[in-house]
């Protein structure tokens, strides 16, 4: 009887997520993408592939065994970018920073390479977008010259490997992912399999030599980091830097964060002399006046564990059109605006059907927890009934669809803020704790009764 013959098929694995599967398909069924799956070689159909006990990296010990000595976060010296990293650089750590293009990722990582430069010996800075002048241009501008700061632009993962082993830096920024590729690897540069490839390889020499490694990494129109999904997963801190292109305030939030809080944020401001952190940045948010006016409202929100206080305004205006009435948002959730208004008009009796609404936050902030509920139905109502809130005012708490004001977390913290930066009156749901010296409380269970008790 002859020999049963095994036949192989090649497998397939997704460009983007990963995923494999023995056979072709148009849509990957993980990241639901288009025309990612491609070939990567054959595999036994018939059983599994028996795999034999190997040589380890090292033995297993009890956890609590573990050193810890060398991975201790190291600050960098610029308290906004620490706060968001959870303490520092961790040595051995690969970290992503994405941005739109002139947002200042670039400018802020020079300054962070300079200051670990003076701190902790030598930085290694790799520019595959830019020349090793136009940086060094940049750097005078910020004042970032230092002897230990290290610069080189090359678009070769062989030669930024070359420059590693010749500098031997603590730090590695590379500038930008997208912009290197790998000899050993097709594909398009830029591509899938090409940005895989270079973070790959860079992940594995931070590891191995406690290097910490930041990558700067393109976004799409839509604002999602560009390149394949596993990107993120391969690293260990995820950053984005967001910030109006016509405002000079900038946000640093942490997505993903192995080594400390994934829901910090930094706040900084773009001038000539560079990035600079603005530890205390509530006062950008609410306007300054003398004299209040309709359609204001302050409120308490709570980025990670910082609380800030920030201004919503709203204008309401006939609709003499005579069409359907405008929603127009700015720093604030439509969907959410949409929902109060009509808890404003159903549970508070205020006409709003036939109007023009407009919301906006103040400075450029993204208002987007559902704490900020009560200062935008206040703001709104105020506006229909063109009569301004009382001066030193702030409200917070969720709104829900039958009218109910219902608790939110950090209600201690909110409050402290508020009674630092000088308010006297808070409106909040019922039950909120001890009360700051100073600082009067009004306890609503409804938005009905609150809109009664102010107008």
């Amino acid at each position: 009887m002859p020999p049963t013959v095994v036949k192989s098929r090649p497998g397939h694995r997704c460009s983007e997520c990963g995923f494999a599967a023995t056979r072709w398909m148009g849509r990957c069924p993980e990241c639901q993408a288009w025309g990612t799956l491609t070939e990567v070689g054959g595999g036994a159909s018939g059983g599994l592939r028996a795999v034999t006990p190997g040589p380890v990296t090292g033995r297993a010990r009890p956890i609590a065994q573990v050193e810890l000595s060398g991975s201790r976060a190291v600050p960098t010296g610029i308290g906004e970018f620490d706060r968001v990293l959870g303490g520092g650089l961790v040595p051995g750590a690969v970290l992503l920073v994405a941005g739109e293009p002139g947002v200042g990722k670039s400018t802020l990582l020079l300054e962070v390479a300079h200051r670990v430069a003076e701190a902790n010996g030598p930085t290694l800075v790799v520019s595959g977008e830019e020349s090793a002048a136009q940086v060094r241009l940049r750097a005078e501008r910020i004042g970032a010259l230092h002897p230990q700061l290290f610069l080189a632009a090359e678009t070769e993962l062989s030669a930024v490997l070359s420059h590693i082993e010749e500098v031997n830096p603590s730090l590695l920024v590379l500038d930008s992912v997208q912009t290197v590729r790998s000899p050993a690897v097709d594909g398009t540069d830029g591509g899938a399999t090409q940005v895989r490839a270079v973070a790959s390889a860079l992940t594995g020499i931070a590891k191995s030599r406690g290097m910490t490694v930041i990558l700067v990494g393109h976004v799409t129109k839509d604002g999602a980091i560009a390149g394949p999904r596993a990107l993120e997963h391969l690293v260990d801190v995820v950053i984005s830097f967001d910030g109006e292109r016509h405002s000079t305030l900038r946000m640093v939030r942490a997505t993903k964060n192995r080594f400390g809080p994934a829901d910090e944020i930094g706040c900084f401001e773009i001038g000539d002399g560079g990035v600079v952190g603005v530890p205390d940045p509530s006062h950008l948010f609410v306007s300054k006046r003398s004299v209040p006016v309709a359609g204001s409202s302050v409120t308490v929100t709570m980025e990670g564990s910082r609380p800030l206080l920030a201004e919503v305004q709203s204008l309401v205006a006939t609709n003499a059109g005579g069409g359907s009435p405008r929603r127009a948002v700015s720093g604030l959730d439509p969907q959410r605006l949409a929902m109060i208004n009509a808890v404003v008009e159903r549970r508070g009796g205020v006409p709003l059907a036939s109007a023009d609404v407009f919301a906006a936050s103040v400075g450029g902030v993204r208002i987007l927890e559902p704490a900020a509920d009560m200062a935008i139905a206040l703001a709104i109502a105020s506006a229909a009934k063109d009569k301004a809130l009382p001066v030193g005012m702030v409200a917070f708490g969720e709104v829900s669809l039958s009218g109910e004001v219902r608790r939110v977390g950090g209600i201690g913290r909110r409050l402290a803020e508020a009674a630092r930066q000088g308010y006297t009156l808070a409106v909040v749901p019922p039950d909120p704790g001890p009360v700051p010296r100073g600082l009067r409380v009004v306890e609503i269970p409804d938005l009905g009764s609150v809109l009664n008790r102010l107008f």
